[in-house]
């Protein structure tokens, strides 16, 4: 039997149990987005909602919905799939001000409905697949509309959540009677931020609310997400994670200073010769700027963004890291080179080209020859593309 099928038949057996019971949960005091009073923030999430069209996704026995409007003005749709459960909600609030409950599916039902002002779920989101409930709030929300879930993230048994988009059993308990198998998508919050994102939402924040009592396992995460303008003129970018990558990358810039007496090349203490520059810092700084910016560290010459020429990127590896370089030409700067204190290439001087020395540095010689293919350079391989003439 499909996921949502067997949650719509345990929900409607649920709700034919608490019918036979006569149960209707009391209007709570405040909206409590877990199992246990108190814990958490209340509907001040969903922000001023008085007079506001918002929407009740799985309103089960009505409570939530008939507190926002008693307490806080709001106008609320209760959408509600089971027969049973939607039943106990209408006989016992249908005659409050502000609140209407639907029988529906909520994705079928706001295809047709008019946008909300706000949505929430307290604990039923988690029984629809997100690939179809997702984009139907995308549609039944204006842009800029709060979306407050609340969801399982670990179980009593501590079974935490998956790192995949898929359901899986879980159980709903009951007092007297025997548990309700459903299929659940119990996911992590990372995929509940990349989710709503690739849906047209904005994750604010995700919180994990953890049971009161220190020997339960049980933590409810509760997620803030908010409803993306409508621009169908620009496309959106996001980043596949908010985890930083691991380092693999060493992206730096090499200059060339033509003079009439050569280029020039500085030794490092290490013993090898090489051209200003260095790495690229990690600030959004330009290619244009790292150049002018190592070459007045390294030789003490001033130097303007637009007298660098970028020539091209060169790709190789080395011992298992990524190295990307820039090569630049600066056609005009200002002195003459100088060592400078606390730096690790000095004595600058010029090098005609045709009395190039030995022993240089392989980024640089990379460089050179991805400027001048005909000197006679011997260095590793590098992948080079221009960015465009190499005059």
């Amino acid at each position: 039997m499909p996921a949502e099928e067997t949650n719509t038949r345990a929900w409607q057996i649920y709700g034919q149990r608490q019918l036979a019971r006569a149960y209707t949960p009391p209007i709570p005091e405040r909206l409590d987005w877990t199992p246990w009073e108190g814990v958490g923030p209340g509907a001040e999430v969903l922000g001023d909602v008085t007079g506001r069209r918002v929407l009740d996704i799985g309103s089960g026995a009505g409570h939530h919905a008939a507190h926002l409007a008693k307490a806080h003005g709001a106008r609320v749709t209760g959408t509600e799939l089971s027969p049973t459960q939607h039943e106990r909600a209408v006989s016992a609030h249908a005659g409050v001000d502000g609140v209407e409950f639907v029988q529906a599916d909520v994705a079928e039902y706001l295809a047709e409905a008019v946008p909300f002002d706000a949505a929430y779920a307290i604990g039923t989101l988690a029984f629809l697949d997100p690939h179809r409930s997702l984009p139907a709030l995308r549609d039944g929300l204006r842009p800029g509309a709060p979306l407050i879930l609340s969801l399982l993230h670990t179980d009593l048994h501590g079974r935490g959540p998956s790192t995949e988009v898929v359901p899986r059993e879980q159980m709903i308990l009951l007092r007297d009677d025997p548990p309700l198998p459903t299929q659940m998508w119990v996911l992590a919050p990372q995929l509940w931020e990349d989710l709503p994102t690739e849906y047209g939402f904005r994750a604010e924040s995700i919180d994990l609310l953890p049971h009161p009592d220190e020997n339960a396992k049980v933590i409810q995460q509760l997620i803030r997400a908010r409803r993306l303008p409508d621009l169908p003129s620009r496309v959106t970018s996001r980043p596949r994670s908010t985890r930083a990558p691991a380092a693999h990358a060493a992206v730096g810039v090499g200059a060339i200073l033509l003079s009439e007496e050569g280029i020039l090349l500085g030794r490092h203490r290490r013993g090898t010769l090489e051209l200003p520059g260095g790495s690229v810092e990690a600030t959004g700084e330009s290619f244009e700027d790292a150049v002018v910016r190592e070459l007045v560290e390294e030789t003490g010459l001033p130097a303007q963004t637009g007298d660098v020429e970028l020539l091209g990127t060169l790709v190789d590896h080395v011992e298992g890291v990524l190295r990307v370089t820039v090569g630049a030409r600066v056609h005009a700067w200002q002195g003459q080179p100088t060592t400078q204190p606390e730096e690790s290439v000095g004595d600058w001087a010029w090098y005609p080209l045709d009395q190039l020395p030995d022993g240089l540095f392989v980024c640089s010689a990379q460089i050179l020859t991805s400027w001048r293919p005909g000197l006679p350079i011997d260095h590793p391989p590098a992948h080079f593309t221009a960015f465009g003439s190499t005059t």
